[in-house]
């Protein structure tokens, strides 16, 4: 597996350049976008890597799948679909204008920043730093990372240039679905896409998605098998912003990306997948990580249809 992973890498670095990094954060306008990286962590615990994999990046909306399924395990499959839909808006990530009509929770789906602020809310705490606290442990443990942390550079630079993401929790509230401090909930949106992460880490997440929320090899449940399930399709037809459909006929996996340039992606019972490249397309996916996911899913037949 090194050895396809290491030929794929190559095969693929010259797209890297192709991309363009996300430069309305300027601190992930500092990404370095000739870097590419992938691991794999199979369901019996075994791991192969190769390129920049250790290189180390802010999880931004691969955050939202974990934010989800915190939201599960406090609250159950049904308050949860009452208060976030989960069918694909068909808009980018960070669009504003949903619907003509009033705005419904079925308007939305937990892998845009609309349904993810609002899914901020739904963490069990007392404080808005305890529940971000919470969500940092989760990740930590599907990650088998004790060390991960949210990157305070980041955090900050988030926060000064959110003002797209502070619109949407203010319209939010206006609909009467945010019923906290938009500003309380935003600062814990903002630090949980700054959770810094890397490709190992990712995998690892992945694969306890993949595997029915246990963490392999030692086969010790983490969460419910339901909600990898519930999960893993919201993943399949959201994960990848407006860009999923094209995502589904080209791969075929339950993934999430990022604007910091990762990928984390799903193969039932078999793998999870972490990729990094910060040069992304025109949707804010990385471009040179799809193309590398994609060979990776022919070689190997991954795709789930």
């Amino acid at each position: 597996m090194d050895a396809l992973l290491e030929k794929l890498v190559e095969e693929n670095r010259p797209f890297t350049r192709e991309g363009r990094v996300a430069g309305y954060i300027p601190e992930l306008a500092k990404a370095d976008r000739d870097e590419l990286g992938i691991c794999v962590v199979s369901s019996d615990g075994r791991i192969s890597s190769a390129g920049e994999y250790g290189r180390t990046f802010t999880i931004q909306s691969i955050i939202k799948p974990i934010l989800l399924l915190l939201a599960l395990m406090d609250n159950g499959e049904d308050t949860v679909r009452a208060r976030v839909g989960v069918e694909a808006t068909g808009k980018p990530f960070d669009a504003i204008n949903y619907t003509d009509q009033a705005l419904l929770s079925e308007h939305l789906n937990p892998m845009v920043n609309m349904g993810a602020i609002l899914l901020c809310t739904l963490i069990h705490g007392t404080s808005y730093p305890q529940r971000l606290e919470r969500l940092l442990e989760l990740t930590r443990r599907l990650a088998g990372n004790p060390s991960l942390s949210v990157d305070e550079a980041v955090y900050r630079s988030e926060k000064q240039t959110g003002s797209r993401n502070r619109a949407m929790a203010f319209l939010l509230e206006s609909c009467g679905l945010l019923h906290d401090d938009p500003e309380e909930v935003l600062d814990c949106y903002f630090r949980a896409c700054s959770i810094r992460v890397d490709c190992r880490d990712l995998a690892h997440i992945a694969c306890t998605f993949a595997v029915r929320g246990r963490r392999p090899p030692s086969g010790e449940q983490l969460f419910p098998a339901r909600y990898a399930h519930y999960v893993n399709a919201v993943l399949m037809t959201c994960g990848m912003y407006n860009g999923s459909g094209d995502f589904a006929v080209k791969v075929g996996l339950p993934a999430k990306s990022g604007v910091g340039g990762g990928i984390m992606a799903v193969s039932p019972a078999r793998m999870g997948i972490g990729i990094y490249s910060p040069g992304l397309d025109e949707k804010g996916n990385s471009l040179a990580g799809i193309r590398l996911l994609e060979q990776l899913g022919r070689r190997l037949s991954l795709s789930i249809f």
